[in-house]
């Protein structure tokens, strides 16, 4: 049976030496954990088995400051090629890249200090744990492997956010203001070690015994993603490409996770635990344990809501209406959709009436009202420039491609949250999927194909597109080595993953975000730097220190 971490139980707030806050739940062996709310846990806890269990399974919690959240997209839609911002939010300046985006920046600041809480935490139980007593001593590798999964998580992920940071692998009892900046190459060296020693340590299945702790696939995909970005990094090595490979491999040969046979199942709500997952993070509907929770649905929705026939409500979503695809995205990436079924399956395309009646027409002025009874089509997107005679013929209004604006465009449904208790509602309780097996194969394909195994590299891809086709067509959504290259990945990349906090990275990692984004994303292009490949270090980390902690170039 798998259980859940971090599910329906709190622990209140623990304190682990100077940063190590603890907001988790404890695993238990049925469908649901019970609540039990601690308060005033002393420092000595950490030193029993409930305590490091605990501990792991806060290190845990401090990855939703990442993954599904405001700033963790934030981070990774805003300011590349294929995403720009829409009418609301005002956290514009991360995508158009002015001179707001500086150390005073709220989400830079509440990052670091939450994946510092969380590396604190790993510390003290990678340390902690092997004096620890009533353990057995399998039980305590693997949550000091879990530990340096989750630390070496946080490492990368700065490191490719901010290049060199303060490298702390012991733990931090006391306040301390000597800080220092250390390289990139030692942050690498510190992850890969971390991982290269976790990945004995973990379960090696597909799916853990307690859904959502880490698992030895886990960590290869992790590791292996590791060398594929260090690769392009200032400590690249020659064999990084190659120690990449068999990373990948394994995770895709040695385990049971498979691609699904519908790429519209991957992200179907309630289906997060499916087979194509490898690792995700994991959320709740109790507001006790859930924190901000997955905020994913929001961002990504137009304002179909004040539409003719249309109202919010909760299928639909709350339209935030922050990210607006190029027309790059639209125009190049979602090409060939005869064939490829992944622009239906990632966009939606048409709203169903929920508020009856008569209206004057809005954006469609090919006829001056529209009549809609209940579940009637309201809304159409047909993803083409429907000729206007074609669409005074509808019943209904039709949104074309030369219609859009930054409240109108179509909509990314990977994320919607029909779980939520109203239509206001911002703190979503889906699982969001961190690592999934598509990706695994699009990374050993690049891998491959830097290293010239052309052939292997077409196989790879073709698993993903061979999935991603409409029925009958399979053989059509083959390419050959030929057409391979690193525009096709590129763009292959973003068919498959668009919206799931990669692309920034992506972009960054190849050496063409600047290029890449003045090309196509008109709202950034005039103001993105070189300098911008690298986030600004918090002024509130500047400030604390004794010794000097530079800041980043252009900040």
């Amino acid at each position: 049976m798998n259980v859940k971490i971090n599910k329906n139980k709190a622990l209140g707030l623990a304190r682990i030496g100077l940063l190590g806050v603890l907001l988790v739940g404890s695993p238990a062996c049925h469908d649901t954990l019970d609540e039990e709310v601690i308060s005033q846990i002393g420092n000595n806890y950490m030193n029993t088995p409930k305590g490091i269990d605990d501990a792991v399974n806060a290190a845990y919690a401090s990855m939703r400051a990442w993954y599904g959240t405001e700033r963790g997209n934030n981070f990774t839609i805003f300011g590349t090629d294929t995403y720009t911002n829409g009418a609301d939010g005002g956290w514009k300046f991360m995508n158009t890249y002015t001179t707001q985006f500086d150390t005073q920046n709220g989400h830079v600041r509440e990052l670091w200090d939450e994946f510092y809480r969380g590396i604190n935490t790993t510390n003290a139980i990678i340390e902690r744990a092997p004096g620890v007593t009533g353990m057995t001593e399998e039980i305590k590798k693997q949550r000091i492997a879990e530990a340096k999964f989750i630390r070496a998580h946080h490492y990368f992920l700065m490191t490719q956010l901010f290049g060199g940071v303060d490298l702390r692998l012991t733990e931090t009892l006391l306040p301390t203001k000597e800080v220092t900046r250390s390289t990139v190459q030692e942050q690498y060296a510190a992850i890969i070690q971390d991982l290269t020693e976790a990945i004995p340590d973990l379960e090696a299945k597909s799916k853990s015994s307690q859904f959502g702790r880490a698992t030895r696939p886990a960590a290869e995909h992790l590791l292996g993603k590791v060398y594929l970005t260090k690769a392009t990094s200032e400590a690249a090595a020659a064999d990084d490409y190659a120690n990449a490979i068999p990373l990948f491999q394994s995770v895709i040969n040695n385990y049971s996770f498979r691609l699904l046979p519908d790429f519209a199942s991957v992200h179907q709500q309630g289906n997060e635990m499916n087979d194509e997952v490898i690792w995700s993070i994991q959320y709740t509907r109790d507001p006790l344990t859930n924190a901000g929770g997955n905020n994913s649905h929001v961002f990504f929705l137009m304002e179909y809501d004040v539409q003719p026939g249309m109202q919010r409500d909760v299928v639909n979503g709350r339209p935030f209406k922050r990210y607006m695809p190029t027309e790059y995205t639209l125009n190049e990436v979602f090409v060939n959709r005869d064939i490829d079924s992944r622009y239906k399956k990632s966009f939606k395309d048409v709203y169903y009436s929920n508020k009856p009646g008569t209206y004057n027409t809005s954006f469609d002025t090919t006829k001056p009202s529209v009549t809609f009874a209940q579940g009637d089509t309201a809304i159409y997107l047909p993803g083409y420039e429907m000729s206007a005679e074609e669409r005074a013929k509808k019943p209904y209004q039709v949104l074309v491609p030369s219609r859009y604006d930054e409240r109108l465009f179509p909509a990314l449904t990977k994320h919607l949250d029909a779980g939520r208790v109203d239509r206001t509602q911002f703190e979503g309780g889906r699982d969001y999927i961190a690592y999934r097996l598509a990706d695994t194969y699009l990374m050993l394909a690049e891998a491959q194909l830097k290293t010239g195994q052309i052939a292997e590299a077409v196989e790879n891809i073709n698993m993903v597109r061979r999935r991603a086709a409409w029925p009958g067509k399979e053989s059509e959504m083959e390419i050959t080595a030929d057409e391979l290259d690193m525009e096709f990945l590129i763009k292959e990349r973003e068919r498959e993953l668009i919206g799931e906090q990669m692309r920034w990275l992506d972009l960054k990692r190849w050496g063409i975000l600047v290029d890449r984004v003045k090309a196509h994303n008109p709202q950034a292009a005039p103001n993105i730097q070189p300098h911008h490949v690298l986030r600004p270090i918090p002024q509130t980390q500047i400030d604390r220190s004794a010794t000097p902690f530079g800041q980043n170039p252009g900040y």
